[in-house]
């Protein structure tokens, strides 16, 4: 699964550890990520492009992600261990997949730790990654101008200039552009945010809450983020998610109403990223948002 110079170069990064043996995690987006196993009984993620990447480097974002989080003391990450221009390391969080049937306290504490941080700009200090996609986070005073330009017309303006949608939604979309300052809020307070919080990148362990993985972390709304775990809508944010976090932050009253326009970034990513089938969600999306 590594090759023997991966093997030798890993082992480096490890203060020269020994790797007796690996497992597969996944292979999106040109990206190896190998959990390892090492001869003083610990265990690693490692990351790595299969071939030479000259474009942008999801790999590289993501490690200075995690080093930001680390830096301002921020767990629930994994902890960069070390890393060059070619390998990321990272601690692994142990976790099996037993997911908790409902919203219990582990989970919702960290993700409100999290969204309490603050920023008096939307963006970040660099570009983040979702999905291996570059996510523009050009610091902004006006949340509508940046969900518009670096969010919705970013991605939408990818799939026409690959595989354009039908244009019925096309025109929905370019109309809900123009007028998006009518249907989201103007100036929520910029929060911290995971950028990729779907079921797949929160980690459970025995339906303990054990952490987060992926990040493309960027200063923006908070409901955007519960609009994205809500729309996978898992059995752990099912059952009055929206009521326990709104005990702690409180959310718009208006926010049913807007909901389904910040699920449209994500639906959209989907139709890029993955499988042209999502093109579906989008239409269901936008007969939400009544354009």
């Amino acid at each position: 699964m590594i090759n023997k110079d991966n093997i030798i170069s890993i082992e480096k990064l490890l203060n020269n550890k020994k790797i007796i043996g690996s497992e597969y995690l996944s292979d999106s987006f040109g990206i190896n990520c190998i959990k390892i196993f090492t001869n003083d009984s610990n265990k690693y993620v490692v990351k790595f492009y299969r071939e030479k990447n000259t474009k942008f480097n999801a790999i590289k974002s993501e490690t200075k992600n995690l080093m930001f989080f680390q830096k301002n003391k921020i767990k629930f990450f994994p902890v960069v261990q070390n890393k060059d221009n070619n390998f990321l390391v990272m601690s692994f969080i142990d976790n099996n997949k037993k997911l908790p049937k409902e919203t219990k306290e582990d989970f919702l504490n960290a993700i409100i730790s999290i969204h309490e941080k603050k920023d008096n700009k939307y963006g970040f200090d660099f570009d983040t990654q979702i999905g291996g996609l570059k996510q523009i986070n050009k610091k902004s005073n006006n949340w509508v101008d940046f969900y518009r330009d670096y969010r919705l017309a970013y991605i939408y303006e990818l799939i026409n200039k690959y595989e354009p949608m039908d244009l019925k939604i096309n025109k929905k979309i370019e109309l809900l552009l123009k007028k998006l300052g009518s249907f989201i809020p103007k100036n929520p307070s910029p929060s911290l945010l995971h950028g990729d919080l779907w079921e797949g990148n929160i980690l459970f362990n025995d339906k303990k809450f054990a952490g987060f993985i992926d990040p493309g972390t960027f200063y923006g709304h908070n409901e955007l983020e519960i609009a994205y775990l809500r729309w996978f809508n898992p059995d752990f944010i099912k059952k009055n998610f929206i009521e326990k976090y709104n005990d702690i932050i409180p959310i718009d009253k208006e926010y049913y109403n807007y909901e389904p326009i910040y699920q449209l970034y994500y639906s959209l990513l989907n139709v890029y990223l993955w499988d042209r089938n999502y093109v579906k969600d989008v239409k269901s999306l936008l007969i939400k948002i009544k354009i």
